[in-house]
């Protein structure tokens, strides 16, 4: 599995390049590299999520949970310039291209951090993700409950007023995004569809926890 994207250290050679994200608030110029997620452009996925899911919380701390060379992190961050946004990824290239990024764009409440890092609170706002399905079911359903655990409760009153709380996942249809839907609805945190386009479904879930020590 040396080559997938999520590899901790990717073995593919150097290739790097240039993505442009254009939304109607935003302007990115990201560098990307062999080696992460969709290094040759947007994904339709991630376009998705950037276009379609609700404003996030202006304060707080949000996660892009697997976060390539940043372009969720980075939206987030431009958005929400009150709040720190935890770039979270396991691909060691992918945490340097999303901190340059982040520093390229002038974007200093952006953290750049591996799955395990202690400084990631043990509470947090919001999630926004294209999650890694790649990984298989199993591996992702743990990742997703360990994630989805530290979301803070929707009773909770945090510092969410005015931006969505909770997480927005996007999932390819046929990669299953349906019964993905299904199991969360079941683990106890309510989902619902916000939108679909060219495949992909773009999944809001609620917190179900309340704060956490």
């Amino acid at each position: 599995m040396s080559q997938h994207y999520f590899s901790p250290q990717p073995q593919a050679a150097r290739r790097p390049g240039l993505v442009r994200v254009i939304l109607p608030d935003l302007y990115l110029e990201l560098e990307t590299d062999a080696g992460v997620f969709s290094p040759n452009r947007l994904d339709p996925g991630t376009r998705l999520l950037l276009d379609q899911a609700p404003p996030p919380p202006p304060a707080g701390d949000l996660v892009d949970l697997g976060c390539g060379y940043g372009p969720v992190a980075c939206v987030l961050a431009a958005r929400s310039p009150g709040a720190t946004v935890w770039a979270v990824d396991v691909n060691e290239r992918a945490l340097e291209l999303c901190a340059r990024n982040a520093d390229r764009a002038g974007l200093a409440n952006v953290r750049c951090v591996t799955p395990d890092d202690a400084s990631i609170p043990a509470v947090v706002d919001a999630i926004w993700s294209n999650p890694p399905i790649r990984i298989g079911k199993p591996a992702l359903h743990e990742l997703l409950r360990a994630w989805l655990s530290r979301l803070r409760g929707p009773a909770s009153g945090a510092g969410s007023a005015g931006g969505a709380s909770g997480a927005c996942l996007v999932v390819g249809r046929n990669l299953g995004a349906d019964s993905l839907a299904s199991w969360l609805d079941g683990q106890g945190w309510p989902t619902a569809r916000l939108a679909a386009r060219a495949g992909y479904r773009l999944l809001s879930v609620r917190g179900s926890g309340g704060d956490r020590a």
